[in-house]
């Protein structure tokens, strides 16, 4: 066997020789684009090598349990300066060094973790745990490592018999079977993770790809074939699917939520709602949710080049059953735009556009625009006196769609300017002379109202065309592309930011988003991750416009309508609710935390505060009276057509009863039909 070794050796170096230069062919190629067609490039040097080899790291090793300090600092003085010149001289074996040191830490801690299982926990030592919102410095040791994961394992443990019971003194009671029955599901759980982390053919080059595209800006990123087939598809409203939900469970147990009638789960007439999903397998590698994290399961799951999955169910405790699955192409109601009509007096309408979806083939009428324009039409018919269109977590899609949906409701005139990294302006006119709708409108927004989304509300912002409420949105005012790498392979492909857009006034909401005209809070805001947060994005500026425009209404009646719905809600208890609610997350998510003494009082305390908290957001309720929400007449006639869509309907429209944004945009509304006093 030992004349046998060198050859081995030489072919696995031969091998991880042929991957480096591959990765560098990639990472080259990627430069080469953004060097020519990025809006701001920047330079490949000793700060983009920082930003890649600190991510690298951080993904790796986020909580700092596998890599030991020295292996750490090792990697740090070879690599945090270098990864610039090795990419431009084609050697990126680096990578194949870091991956070799992750997977040996991942080994030796899985050893550890089996070590552990087979002895007790002494819960009498005296001990403290902090947590940290951000990334902290590598400490751990090799005489550590046990000592390191005892003490994470402790409070993992403690933390879930806290989740047994409301009554502490029935905890301490039954202490040891409690204890006995966590700590062996979350041993085993870890244990778990870190098989599936050694299992799973985990590609460390697309990591590398696309954290060297997040150094230029967050939005450009590198596509593998699957990867650009999975985004695509999610810019449409119809995509292969299972046609099921899933959803967490109180005991965080991935559940059938929802069962389209329609779809291939419905249709094995195996699925029932309540499920509970053992693992997935796409027949190439198998997940245990019990141990995978959400992402992956999620990713497997969501992906368009799994085209076929085999899901293991158990179904109220009995035995484990599988059921494999066809997707097939169905439309996705939950990204599909709908209306209603809101009081029977008044008859308002209101549009909610998930996302700018579009018909990326050309094929027929499935874009977000045309699909609002019929909603429109069938309002009309039930003689509308205003239009609230809700963009709320709206995370953009299509700029055509955009701009093709800003020209249905301006008349005629520029609608934005557009720079590239030549520095060129164009403008962006609008496509359509006149309106599809005249009557007034309220546009409501949020942090996670993003992109086109964002392009769309400061145009009818900037033309009076409509009062925005709601908070501020997430600042992208940048456009991507894909391009191919190589397009005789056409196996690798580059998202990458090639304009930023300006309003006609010359301003830009990139970086600090779009200012509604009536500002509201929304919940979990001071946690939102926005466009500033995102240390490569690119910085707002303005530029000179001399544009011509034509305001739809004087600027001061939009301003005197927002300046009295700001009056009337200055005492709103929803509202002030809200604020208040914000204050204790921003305390718990956002304060540095204090060292947790490692007792199940201290930890239960720690939860009650928790769930005390979350209780309080799931609890809280607008008390304003209900809306009077119901369909179009068109609607009705078709629900008869459509029997199927029915429960989604309801479920839509009980939603907006109680929605507290809603009820203010409906009073604009009014005061705006009723005359500004």
């Amino acid at each position: 066997m030992r004349k046998f070794l060198p050859l081995f050796l030489l072919f696995t170096t031969l091998l991880f020789s042929q991957n480096s230069a591959e990765t560098c062919e990639i990472l080259n190629k990627i430069n080469a684009v953004i060097q020519t067609e990025h809006l701001r490039p920047k330079p490949v040097d000793d700060s983009l090598s920082i930003f890649v080899f600190d991510n690298l790291i951080n993904e790796l090793d986020p909580s700092r349990n596998i890599l030991f300090k020295s292996e750490y600092d090792e990697l740090s003085a070879k690599y945090r300066l270098q990864i610039d010149d090795l990419i431009l001289q084609n050697d990126c074996s680096f990578l194949t060094d870091i991956t070799a040191k992750y997977i040996n830490g991942l080994i030796r801690t899985k050893e550890v973790l089996e070590k552990i299982q087979t002895t007790a926990f002494d819960y009498t030592k005296k001990d403290t745990i902090r947590f940290y919102k951000k990334s902290f410095p590598f400490y751990l040791k090799k005489e550590d490592l046990e000592k390191v994961w005892r003490k994470k394992l402790r409070y993992q443990i403690l933390d879930d018999i806290a989740e047994v019971s409301n009554n502490l003194d029935s905890i301490k009671t039954n202490f040891n079977s409690i204890e006995a029955k966590s700590r062996k599901l979350i041993l085993s759980n870890e244990i778990c993770r870190i098989s599936t982390l050694l299992e799973t053919k985990t590609k460390q080059e697309e990591n590398l790809y696309n954290f060297f595209c997040t150094y230029f800006d967050p939005h450009t990123a590198y596509f593998s074939n699957d990867s650009k087939s999975s985004f695509v598809a999610s810019l449409s409203k119809e995509h292969l699917s299972l046609g099921m939900t899933v959803n967490l469970n109180e005991k965080n147990e991935i559940i059938v939520h929802e069962i389209d009638p329609n779809g291939p789960a419905y249709q094995t007439g195996l699925i029932k709602k309540g499920d509970q999903i053992i693992s997935v397998s796409n027949h190439k590698e198998k997940l245990e949710v019990s141990c995978a994290s959400l992402e992956s399961i999620s990713t497997m799951i969501l992906s368009e080049a799994n085209k076929s999955l085999t899901l293991t169910l158990k179904r109220n405790s009995g035995k484990n059953f599988d059921v494999h699955i066809e997707k097939q192409v169905m439309k996705d109601e939950e990204n599909s735009v709908f209306s209603f009509i809101i009081g029977k007096e008044s008859k308002i309408g209101y549009i909610k556009i998930p996302s700018f979806y579009a018909d990326l083939d050309g094929n027929s009428r499935k874009g977000c625009a045309d699909d609002v324009a019929r909603e429109v039409i069938k309002l009309e018919r039930d003689n509308i006196k205003g239009l609230v269109i809700d963009l709320i977590d709206n995370g953009g899609g299509s700029m055509e769609e955009a701009i093709k949906l800003a020209g249905m409701f301006v008349d005629y005139g520029p609608l934005s300017i557009v720079v590239d990294h030549s520095k060129e302006k164009s403008v962006i006119n609008d496509p359509f002379k006149g309106l599809i709708y005249r009557g007034p409108i309220v546009i409501l927004v949020n942090s996670n109202t993003a992109s086109a989304s964002e392009f769309f509300s400061s145009i009818m912002q900037d033309y009076n065309r409509a009062l925005l409420l709601g908070s501020s949105t997430l600042g992208k005012a940048t456009m991507q592309t894909i391009l191919s790498l190589d397009e005789t392979k056409n196996t690798d492909f580059l998202k990458i930011t090639i304009n930023k857009f300006y309003r006609v006034t010359g301003k830009s909401h990139q970086y600090i988003g779009v200012t509604p005209d009536v500002v509201l809070p929304e919940f979990y805001e001071d946690v939102y991750q926005k466009e500033s947060d995102f240390p490569t994005a690119i910085k707002n500026d303005s530029i000179e416009s001399l544009l011509k425009y034509r305001p739809y209404v004087k600027r001061s009646l939009i301003d005197k309508i927002a300046k009295n719905s700001t009056a009337r809600l200055a005492d709103n208890y929803y509202f002030n609710g809200i604020r208040k609610i914000n204050q204790k997350i921003d305390q718990l998510v956002n304060t540095p935390k204090s060292e947790t003494p490692m007792t199940l009082d201290a930890v239960f305390k720690q939860k009650k505060v928790v769930n005390s908290l979350w209780t309080e957001i799931n609890t809280f309720n607008d008390e304003n009276n209900p809306l009077d929400v119901y369909n179009s007449s068109v609607n009705q006639l078709l629900l008869g057509v459509y029997p199927n869509d029915k429960t989604i309907n309801q479920y839509q429209m009980d939603n907006l009863k109680t929605n507290p944004y809603l009820n203010e945009a409906v009073n604009i509304i009014n005061e705006f039909n009723g005359g500004v006093k």
